[in-house]
């Protein structure tokens, strides 16, 4: 990716001539929250529509308010597009990658020994805890989500238990192991652009991502206590029926699980792993299922549209391929857009800046940094900017404070990785609901460890759990800061 070279322009940078003024700033924030609720809300528009809106916005503004050249703009777009350029990738192969482990079999096994071995009472937070252990060991959210976790959701519809319930626990498994993995990008990321040796890092998270984790399960555990005798009468058994007379389900058709999850443990890059992903699914389609070369190729591209017998299963198995990535891919890069405008026009620095500014003790330190990456996201749509923009701007400012690099490290990175999930016009929002099939609104309050994690994060620095510094030196050096002003 390269993020960690990226330097965001900070308030000082800008050109006076040219540099928003705090109130005009505001402008595009409250712009896009507008047309988000009454296009996305109101008139019931795919969120593609109120993002072109907010790009027309702080384009026109840019260009005759602030005096930005066309080229300027265009500039910051292709920074943005180019930060957010793997993401986009691997949003075009992991769609391929589903529809390839569907034809193999992998996700219909997977499916069928799920069955057998959970329960709805225990389904939920074995699923948070079995996705966690995975993330933890390959290192990436995305590629766990996109294999495991579309396995899971067939499993949970085939137990009475609601997808959206099932995608919250997924995503609470998936980030809470991205986080603490030394293998995840957003995890070397985040200590990279703070100056942090990667394990204090880790070690800075562990405590509030336990607690916020175990909070999760404990949630998910009470969940499962009132599905007793939910699951519809023989379903379990015509779902395996279907799968059987489909497929033939064997543990070989595990052979591209294998493959995928190994070369992520070795080190691996995700996109490398995904690739390599759907090679041994189709590779798998031939040998395990008997398609032909030219047919495991088309169900990359094309995807698949089974018909099993059940029209539970055919739903449950139905995938659009790289090609039916296009909705949210279109999405994703709209929002890289506007956040590439926000950023080159100083929108970001002037709001980083102000809220700089309200900073007067360690707790609000704190606060105003896990705000900033919250608020990053909602705005470039891209975890990786939740990270780079405020860890590189508040720098400095914890170095005042008397607080280690580490402070600020698990801040951005417990308040930022988590939260874009919330968000629909988010990368990470629109890639979790695209490949579980599942809308972001839907799972959004049964995500627990993303609303967890950021307020776990608050609540201990309030308790003066786990932060290097202490209120005393805190509250001197913001007097001495306001005396220097």
């Amino acid at each position: 990716m390269g993020t960690e070279r990226y330097t965001p322009q900070s308030f000082e940078d800008l050109d006076p001539d040219t540099r928003p003024s705090f109130g005009q700033a505001l402008v595009p924030v409250l712009g896009l929250v507008a047309f988000l609720g009454v296009g996305s809300a109101l008139l019931k528009l795919d969120p593609h529509i109120p993002l072109v809106w907010s790009i027309a916005l702080v384009g026109l503004l840019g260009r005759y308010v602030w005096g930005y050249t066309w080229q300027d703009l265009y500039d910051g777009i292709e920074r943005s597009l180019s930060m957010g350029l793997q993401a986009v990738l691997i949003l075009f192969v992991i769609y391929g990658v589903v529809a390839t482990w569907v034809s193999a079999g992998t996700i219909p096994t997977l499916m069928y020994y799920g069955l057998d071995l959970l329960s709805p009472q225990i389904f939920l937070p074995v699923t948070a805890i079995l996705v966690g252990i995975t993330t933890f060991a390959i290192g990436s959210s995305w590629t766990a989500v996109g294999t495991l976790g579309v396995a899971f959701i067939g499993i949970g519809s085939g137990l009475g238990v609601p997808a959206p319930m099932t995608a919250g626990a997924i995503l609470t498994g998936a980030y809470a192991g991205d986080k603490q993995s030394p293998l995840s990008d957003t995890t070397n990321l985040a200590a990279a652009v703070t100056n942090t040796d990667l394990y204090d890092h880790i070690r800075a998270m562990r405590d509030g991502t336990l607690v916020a984790f175990g909070l999760s399960v404990v949630g998910f555990t009470i969940l499962g206590l009132g599905f007793s005798g939910a699951i519809p009468a023989g379903q379990i058994t015509e779902i395996q029926t279907a799968l059987t007379g489909s497929y033939d389900i064997t543990f070989l058709a595990f052979l591209p699980l294998a493959v995928t999850f190994g070369l992520a443990a070795a080190g691996y890059p995700a996109l490398t792993v995904l690739l390599a992903g759907a090679f041994a699914g189709a590779f798998t389609s031939m040998l395990v299922q008997g398609t032909s070369f030219v047919t495991s190729w088309q169900v990359f591209m094309s995807g698949t549209a089974p018909e099993t017998g059940s029209q539970l299963v055919n739903g449950l198995l139905a995938s659009g391929g790289v090609s039916g990535s296009a909705w949210t891919i279109a999405i994703v890069i709209a929002a890289l857009t506007l956040g590439g405008l926000l950023e080159q026009t100083g929108v970001l620095a002037v709001l980083a800046n102000r809220l700089e500014r309200g900073v007067e003790s360690t707790g609000s330190l704190v606060a105003a940094t896990g705000a900033s990456a919250i608020l990053t996201n909602a705005l470039t749509a891209q975890q990786y900017m939740s990270i780079v923009v405020p860890g590189m701007t508040l720098r400095n400012t914890y170095e005042e404070f008397g607080l280690d690099s580490s402070d600020l490290s698990q801040a951005i990175e417990s308040a930022g990785t988590p939260t874009g999930a919330l968000f629909p016009w988010h990368a990470g929002g629109a890639y979790m609901s695209g490949v579980l099939g599942v809308a972001t609104l839907s799972y959004a309050p049964y995500y627990f460890f993303g609303y967890l994690s950021p307020l776990v994060l608050f609540a201990f620095v309030l308790a003066g759990i786990g932060f290097s510094g202490n209120s005393a030196s805190a509250s001197n050096n913001a007097a001495a800061n306001v005396a220097d002003d």
